[in-house]
């Protein structure tokens, strides 16, 4: 049985010793930022801060704050219940294999299936815990202990919203993760970048004319598969709710908003209504992104306030990034894994994926690939700069097949030995992520492939290739029976 919220999740990481409650009061500036950095990066647990305060504003705050809930990989693996990601990826390739029926029994067998995908439709119910209280009158932003993570931000940040808004186009929804800057007690800013589905539903707003605002919802705190689906890069009008009950094996339900046009987690701890403006938008920023560096003050819709609901005692979930690893690597690490069956679906000769913490998810991406024509690795390239979610990689390195692909030093190895610079190297020129800082102008810039596979003749090289310097299977048996009475211990023994 899925978790039904937020909370299940919470008791379940308790039980397995991944959840700390700090009781100390702590400042929401800046203090929780480098707190949960330093837990993050050594590993550690997620954190419940029940006693957040604010030294700069005399406040202290009624609600507790989450952070670093899928902030290591058995998390991750605990908020999906499986004992591995790739247990998902084999569950997405069972789907993705699914054959059309050609006759009446094949019909019959594919039904059970049928029925399965048809139970995972968001579920529309009359109410939920986050109707509790609703406050329509008198509800302010200030309530809520919204971080200030690093020095240099432009103000205190909503880190783990999940935005959910509906196409003027065609109707259908989105929700993505999108920071959201504190102005006022009624006003945050909607950080979507150009190339998110927020951003395509405010672009749709303006071509079609019919009115100036746009309803916004936004869910904080949620089950975790359902918050991890925020983030996920799903394709274009794929309903993140429904693959949320992929995922979850259970539908996620929805409950109507009060004041806008939408539905949201009936299960969510807080829920924010409101609406986004064409004729308001504002600086935001600057903000302490992903990559280790400031995003800079840019302009962005503004977000209204009109409504909050509640539960009665609700619990406020934040995350913080910064120099990689932190906990969207994990989300990113899960985005790796779920989302290769896909890639293998539609280039199947590809092995396998990987997409280093230092690469801050679109600065470098390591495929291995089952060469089999000349000119295979630059292909493969080219349709994963064509892939959606992988169209603003910076560089990609392309190794053969028997390359573990999440082994650095394996592949800086290799590749290093099998590249010719100029011959090996290709450049290109499209578009890059929103938050690129190194790229010629904003959100357009170059790329780097690498062919670093062994070159075969019929590539053009004429020279004989050499055999890598591998031990006699025979010798190391006879070594391996030796050692124990060598008196040679190794730090890894």
């Amino acid at each position: 049985m899925a978790y039904q919220d937020l909370r299940d999740f919470l008791a379940r990481l308790e039980r397995a010793g991944e959840l700390k409650r700090v009781s100390a009061e702590v400042d929401v500036d800046l203090e929780i930022t480098e707190i949960t950095d330093r837990v993050s990066k050594a590993g550690g647990p997620a954190l419940l801060f029940e006693r957040p305060r604010s030294a700069s504003d005399g406040v202290s705050y009624a609600l507790p704050l989450l952070i670093n809930l899928l902030g290591t990989r058995r998390r991750v693996e605990l908020a999906l219940e499986v004992g591995s990601l790739e247990d998902v990826a084999r569950r997405i390739e069972d789907l993705l294999d699914m054959q059309p029926p050609e006759g009446f029994f094949d019909k019959v067998k594919l039904l059970p299936r049928l029925s399965e995908l048809g139970s995972f439709f968001p579920k529309n119910v009359r109410s939920g815990p986050v109707k509790e209280v609703i406050e329509r009158e008198n509800f302010s932003l200030a309530r809520l202990p919204v971080m200030k993570c690093w020095p240099q931000d432009g103000g205190r940040f909503i880190t783990f919203p999940l935005v959910i808004t509906r196409s003027p186009k065609n109707g259908r929804r989105n929700v993505g993760c999108y920071r959201m800057q504190v102005y006022d007690e009624r006003t945050t800013g909607m950080h979507w970048q150009v190339h998110k589905g927020g951003a395509e539903h405010f672009r749709w707003l303006a071509r079609e004319g019919k009115s100036r605002r746009m309803d916004v919802a936004v869910a904080l705190g949620a089950d975790p598969v359902t918050m991890l689906s925020g983030v996920l890069p799903l394709p274009q009008d794929l309903d993140e709710f429904l693959f949320a009950g992929f995922l979850r094996q259970d539908p996620v339900e929805l409950v109507k908003c009060e004041t806008v046009d939408l539905e949201v987690p009936a299960h969510a701890e807080i829920v924010l209504e409101g609406y986004v403006d064409l004729d308001d938008i504002r600086p935001e920023g600057p903000f302490g992104d992903h990559t280790g560096y400031y995003s800079l003050q840019d302009k962005f819709p503004a977000f209204h306030l009109t409504c909050i609901s509640r539960r009665r005692d609700p619990i406020y979930v934040s995350t913080v990034v910064g120099r990689p690893p932190m906990e969207d690597y994990w989300m990113g690490y899960a985005v790796e894994r779920l989302f290769l069956p896909l890639m293998r679906k539609q280039m199947p000769e590809v092995v396998d994926v990987h997409m280093p913490a230092e690469g801050v998810f679109h600065n470098l991406l390591i495929v291995s690939i089952r060469k089999s024509y000349p000119g295979h690795a630059r292909k493969v390239m080219h349709a994963i700069w064509g892939m959606p979610g992988a169209m603003f990689t910076k560089c990609l390195v392309v190794v053969d097949h028997d390359v573990n692909v999440h082994d650095s030093g394996e592949v800086a190895w290799k590749a290093l030995n099998h590249i010719d610079p100029e011959r090996d190297i290709q450049f290109t020129l499209g578009p890059v992520d929103q938050l690129e800082h190194a790229s010629r102008l904003p959100n357009f810039g170059s790329k780097m492939g690498v062919d670093a596979t062994r070159k075969w003749p019929s590539e053009g090289f004429t020279r004989p290739w050499p055999d890598e310097i591998v031990m006699d299977p025979e010798v190391r048996k006879k070594v391996d029976a030796l050692w124990p009475g060598l008196g040679l211990k190794l730090s890894a023994d």
